[in-house]
């Protein structure tokens, strides 16, 4: 089974470099024409999909819809464990502000990494016992996408792009990851 990994559109808070995580924000045009780009980018790979499912949010529902339409397969459902990290007080304002705060991202109100981590593991999980064997484009968040995929790789695999793509492939029990950004990804050695 393999699943495809990609991050919705820009939207205008992306732009202006604010964290968006739980609000409910909408795409912007570049958002609208990166998820496009997506949907020829999984079409011209030559690679069979069966179904897109996303994040309820409404940036990953019409970034999922919009692939769906560009690779002719249907849209399924939306999966509330792939909603982003939830940054409690700080949703709308900018990491430098963040990293200014003596809580920053430890502050109460922020959901834990490993929290995200644990949904993002679930929910891959769930679509793969929801669609066994079949080929599944996933639309999610940044955060989500980029600490799920750590977890997998057992290593960072760095900064989800978006409109991005990246892979996992079932490996056994577990997941392989084979992309990330858009490339085949190799994990880094340490020297």
């Amino acid at each position: 089974m393999t699943i495809a990994l990609i991050r919705h559109g820009q939207t205008d808070w992306n732009r202006l470099g604010l964290l968006q995580g739980s609000t409910d924000i909408p795409l912007n045009d570049t958002g609208r024409a990166q998820a496009r780009e997506a949907a020829a980018m999984l079409r011209d790979a030559g690679a069979h999909w069966d179904v897109v499912v996303s994040s309820p949010l409404a940036r990953a529902r019409e970034t999922a819809a919009i692939i769906a339409e560009g690779i002719g397969v249907p849209l399924g459902d939306a999966v509330p464990l792939l909603v982003e990290r939830h940054y409690g007080r700080f949703e709308g304002v900018s990491d430098d502000e963040v990293a200014r705060d003596p809580l920053g991202k430890a502050d109460p109100s922020v959901e834990t990494l490993s929290s995200v981590v644990d949904r993002g593991v679930a929910a891959v999980d769930a679509i793969a016992a929801a669609h066994p064997g079949r080929s599944v484009v996933v639309v999610a968040h940044g955060t989500i996408i980029h600490y799920t995929l750590n977890a997998f790789a057992g290593a960072d695999v760095g900064v989800i792009g978006n409109g991005t793509l990246a892979e996992i492939e079932q490996d056994g029990d577990g997941w392989r990851v084979t992309r990330v950004n858009d490339a085949p990804f190799a994990p880094r050695l340490e020297a």
